[in-house]
């Protein structure tokens, strides 16, 4: 009797593979690096990877391991959860804010948070 059966599990080879699901998570990764406005060249150096690497994971042709999704995650300001497909879609995004978070993401951290007080005080003003 093999280990797989002793235990209850499948062999791994009796175990489909989907390349569905990488390729939902390539697609998720570039729609995030998009949203914010980077280039795969950008990403890779925050990754200490090629560009090319970044490009295979895009369309699902490389595995992300473990602890490159997380950085990934960290990266992108997302939950791991919304790259694995586990998070709901979110809500679409008006393209004016889109355009507004991928131009600030370009500002100093002392920039963004003046822009987040104005923010904070138009939203106080509409009340």
């Amino acid at each position: 009797m093999t280990q797989a059966k002793r235990i209850g599990r499948a062999p791994p080879s009796a175990i489909a593979t989907d390349g569905s699901d990488r390729a939902g998570l390539g697609s998720r990764l570039k729609e995030a690096r998009e949203y914010l406005g980077l280039s795969q060249d950008e990403v890779a150096k925050a990754l200490d990877l090629p560009r090319s690497a970044v490009s295979l994971m895009e369309t699902g042709q490389r595995k992300v391991d473990a602890i490159e999704l997380k950085r990934l995650a960290e990266i992108y300001q997302r939950p791991i959860a919304f790259f694995t497909g586990e998070a709901g879609e979110p809500a679409p995004v008006p393209e004016t804010v889109q355009h507004l978070a991928r131009t600030a993401a370009k500002l100093t951290d002392r920039d963004r948070e003046e822009l987040l007080q104005f923010a904070q005080f138009l939203q106080a003003r509409n009340r």
